[in-house]
């Protein structure tokens, strides 16, 4: 059995993993940010309340170095800069494995949801940013840096877009660059570009439904949104050549803005298929703990 987190800025959430399949959630406590011990302290309470655990899996927000062990985390200061892993083994006495949160996602869909039984698996995240993950042949692909699948953070982002195309702002973007799709192709992004559009400003579930209801201003919006999104995530399809693309985050809740999407990215890659390629995520519930449970069960049986 195997103890899995997801741990985000504002919980840490824990399970028992038997299976793929039998992930048991268990509870889940506030997020310690600026201390490492009491953060350390909160991983000791879920472990004494589950069953010996042969080893820890830890799906978290922020991106692990792949050649140093080093963890960047803006969001939960206790443990940035931090060879995390290498930090908790010697604490907590057991075998630590961690992976990014949308990592985590893609490992979830490839194994539980959506992408079952493909052997290459790109899990989208579209929610407050653009994140992704790569999976092949059930194991997620860190790259260089832990930064494979970070679709959302190049200066790429179109400076022309919608049917008639209008002119897109090249937006600055958290990371440094400007003209990040991150700025254009996600909740923000969204609401960036209705306000562009129109002078409005709207909640990105507001514009949804909007759209959904047939408002006018709405399908500008998502015309100008996804034309945005399709041809980045077609690329990302043609160059690792993913079967199946799971969309994660709030905005893959509106299952009619992941089809406009899929029709789209189907029209731009070169592999042509009738079948939908890009779809709503499967594991609606507990994403991170699934793809944790699943990373621990996997690499330290």
């Amino acid at each position: 059995m195997i103890v899995c987190f997801d741990i985000g800025g504002s919980a840490i959430k824990w399970a028992e993993a038997h299976a793929p399949d039998d992930i048991r959630p268990v509870g889940r406590v506030p997020t310690p940010l600026d201390d490492f011990d009491a953060f350390v302290a909160a991983l000791e309470h879920a472990l004494a309340a589950t069953r010996a655990a042969k080893g820890i899996a830890i799906s978290v927000t922020g991106v692990v170095d792949s050649d140093t062990g080093r963890i960047k985390c803006a969001n939960i200061p206790s443990i940035d800069g931090r060879t995390l892993a290498a930090d908790l083994e010697a604490r907590l006495d057991r075998p630590v494995l961690i992976a990014n949160d949308a990592d985590c996602f893609a490992l979830a869909e490839a194994g539980a949801g959506a992408g079952r039984g493909h052997r290459i698996v790109f899990g989208a995240i579209l929610g407050t940013g653009v994140g992704g993950g790569l999976v092949i042949d059930g194991h997620i692909l860190e790259g260089a840096g832990g930064f494979a699948g970070e679709w959302g953070h190049a200066p790429i982002a179109a400076t022309m877009a919608g049917t008639p195309p209008v002119a897109i702002p090249r937006y600055p973007c958290g990371c440094g660059l400007a003209g990040c799709l991150d700025t254009v192709g996600a909740a923000r992004g969204i609401e960036r570009l209705h306000h562009h559009l129109h002078g409005a400003s709207l909640a990105s579930t507001e514009i949804i439904a909007a759209w959904e209801g047939g408002d006018a201003a709405a399908e500008r919006t998502v015309d100008c949104f996804t034309d945005l999104v399709a041809s980045p995530l077609a690329l990302v399809i043609n160059v690792v050549g993913a079967a199946i693309v799971p969309v994660g985050g709030g905005l893959s809740n509106s299952p009619a803005l992941v089809a406009r999407l899929d029709t789209l990215v189907r029209a731009r890659i070169l592999r042509k298929t009738t079948a939908p390629l890009v779809v709503p995520g499967q594991c609606r519930v507990e994403p991170g703990l699934i793809g944790a449970g699943i990373l621990g069960l996997t690499e330290l049986r």
